[in-house]
């Protein structure tokens, strides 16, 4: 065995090692952001990334795997931003936000360190999180009637934010200048900050434990070993092509569904994901770029092949086509804000081709819908009197239900491993009450198993007044299921305002709905679709249904 081969478990000590750097560093930013949705929810992740092509070499468990694909595509922006001006230097950090060429939205601000040994640059650290705020005509910058990127949240290229050790402040006062929560910003900044400082030490500690020689040897072989495990579960499929398509609601300007298609080929151990059917890019916020679009693609393969590593080996296995101008391959200035809800519509779509080929390996849809929604006003009390409060927040639905049982009811979205904020979380920071968090009865599809179910939400404000801002979907269109499943509920929003209900001219999305206090938001959230068919579930799981709340009709 030659000095840089690797015995098999020397490598699996290399690999925990790797993770273990970049799990401390996701932990690190969770524990110091001023912002809920870090601190709380996990909108985040840390990972290491190829010092030669920005590929995702290992990244935290508990970072968003939406991110895997996204983060390669952030580094090689900030290579590519850096090359005229020499290269990245020792003692840099990187920041951006750009989503066209580094993935997700605005808000997902991406900082890239270069790591430096003996003056080599070996590797990229990256931290990527959801900031609070960050300028834009919506508070919390989901803006359901965006027709340009610039009406979504303030836009920075790739820049130097920290140069020679030092805060730019410069940039620092920009960044602060085009925010409604400057001390959150700060926060969550000086986190992510925090993040990369301790995975430079450790991966020095790591260098210095097994030397250069081995850990680049390892992160090679990782790569390898992740494209062989890929393809070994392609092979695993029949061959054939597999068509599966689904819709979006609207995309908030106009009322007219979009169809996000799929044609799916399995030829071997060759998977071709292809997309050309889709819609082509549309005037409001549910467009996306391609960086997203293959990340998303990612997160499905990883639902239906579990021990499928977050590494780009696995990408090395799969052909996707998707050509420009899309839904899916927007350019801006096209408004992408409302990523959340095409890429869950896009793992909807592969499940859906999946089962078609086996739908055993595969899983009825979930919920498909964040349903981002934003609270905005001022303070009144006497101690904080004019301060700008923004809640934002997403919330649960229903999984669907699978060859091996029921579906997981009120369960975070597919997208990632973020969790829904608790409640009395988000009750001790802003003026509000939740008067109902429940699941909702019969709102997973029906099946030999059967959909997870939904959640109620009702919120009422304790404040003077404000304005809420709601960006969902799944109100036209339900959830699927497959194998004879049956579909899941519909999403549903209201407001009640002066005592009498209302609900959005498009259904899933609505601009700037005045409130004062006592009024009540309300989210009737879908469950998951069903697996099977329902006359195939068993007597016992009806009559444990019934008794648990979870259906109100028997079904015979």
């Amino acid at each position: 065995m030659s000095e840089t081969e690797l015995d098999p478990v020397t490598l699996a000590v290399l690999k925990g090692r790797l993770e273990q750097i970049a799990d401390e560093m996701d932990a690190t930013l969770y524990r110091s952001a001023f912002n809920p949705i870090i601190a709380e929810a996990h909108d985040a992740c840390h990972g290491l990334y190829d010092g030669s092509t920005g590929d995702t070499l290992v990244q935290g468990k508990s970072g968003l795997p939406v991110f895997v694909g996204a983060m390669a595509f952030a580094v090689r922006a900030a290579m590519a931003a850096a090359q005229p001006l020499g290269g990245m230097h020792e003692g840099e950090v990187w920041l951006f936000n750009d989503p066209y060429e580094g993935g997700t939205h605005a808000n997902d601000f991406k900082l890239v360190k270069p790591f430096f040994r003996g003056g080599r640059l070996l590797c990229f650290l990256a931290s990527a999180a959801h900031w609070h705020d960050v300028g834009g005509n919506v508070p919390g910058n989901y803006n359901p009637a965006a027709t340009e990127c610039w009406q979504e949240a303030v836009q920075i290229p790739p820049v130097r934010i920290v140069t020679a050790g030092d805060v730019n402040p410069d940039v620092l006062a920009i960044l602060r200048a085009n925010t409604r929560m400057p001390d959150s910003l700060w926060g969550d900044l000086n986190g992510q900050l925090a993040a990369l400082e301790l995975g430079e030490r450790r991966l020095h500690e790591l260098l210095n434990a097994y030397g250069e020689d081995r850990i680049l040897a390892a992160m090679q072989a990782l790569r390898a070993r992740a494209r062989k495990l890929m393809q070994a579960h392609i092979a695993s499929l029949p061959d054939g092509r597999y068509a599966f398509e689904d819709y979006l609601d609207n995309d908030g300007i106009r009322d007219e569904p979009l169809r996000i298609a799929l044609d799916m080929t399995i030829e071997g151990e060759r998977m071709v994901l292809d997309f050309s059917r889709t819609s082509g890019q549309c005037a409001g916020a549910v467009n996306i770029s391609r960086a997203t679009a293959v990340a998303a693609c990612y997160v499905a393969l990883k639902h239906l092949f579990p021990d499928v590593p977050a590494n780009a080996g696995v990408l090395d296995a799969v052909e996707f086509v998707m050509p420009d101008g899309l839904l899916i391959t927007a350019q801006r200035p096209r408004p992408v804000g409302g990523y959340t809800e095409t890429i869950l519509r896009m793992i909807d779509v592969v499940f859906g081709a999946a089962a078609l080929a086996d739908p055993t390996r595969s899983v009825a849809q979930a919920y498909g819908t964040i349903n981002a929604l934003s609270l905005t006003g001022l303070r009144t009390d006497d101690k904080r009197k004019g301060q700008r409060w923004v809640m934002f927040s997403f919330f649960g639905g229903g999984h669907g239900a699978h060859a091996g049982g029921d579906g997981l009811s009120h369960g975070n979205a597919p997208i990632s491993t973020a969790t829904i904020p608790p409640l009395e979380i988000l009750e001790a920071a802003y003026p509000v009450r939740f008067t109902q968090w429940a699941l909702r009865p019969d709102s997973g599809g029906d099946g030999t198993y059967r959909g997870g179910l939904g959640a109620i939400y009702e919120i009422e404000l304790l404040e003077e007044s404000a304005q809420a801002f709601i960006f969902g979907e799944r109100g036209k269109s339900p959830p699927k299921g497959i194998a004879g499943g049956g579909n899941a509920a519909l999403n549903r929003f209201s407001y009640r305002v002066n005592g009498e209900w209302h609900v959005p001219p498009m259904v899933s999305k609505m601009l700037g709905i005045s409130l004062s206090r006592g009024d009540r938001v309300r989210l009737e959230t879908p469950g998951g679709g069903g697996y099977g068919p329902p006359d195939d579930r068993s007597r016992e799981a009806r009559a444990h249904d019934i008794a648990m709340g979870y259906v109100t009709e028997v079904k015979q």
